[in-house]
């Protein structure tokens, strides 16, 4: 089951990624109208990755100077 989960959100993936293509060589609008909410779903995902990654530490400096 989970297989085909996966197998869903790839498609779905390479999906969004040929239409992004497609449209910037000017398709119809509905590829147009996919490839901004693939985008948009992206930057959501960039965005949230920046919010949990900057708290509790990690490797983002704040260091004490030793080294």
């Amino acid at each position: 089951m989970i297989v085909l989960a996966l197998t869903g959100v790839l498609v779905l993936a390479v999906g969004g990624c040929v239409c992004v293509v497609w449209a910037a060589r000017g398709g119809p609008p509905v590829v147009r109208a996919v490839a901004a909410v693939t985008l948009a779903a992206g930057q959501l995902v960039r965005g949230s990755g920046r919010r949990s990654g900057g708290r509790g530490g990690g490797d983002g400096g704040g260091g004490d100077g030793e080294g």
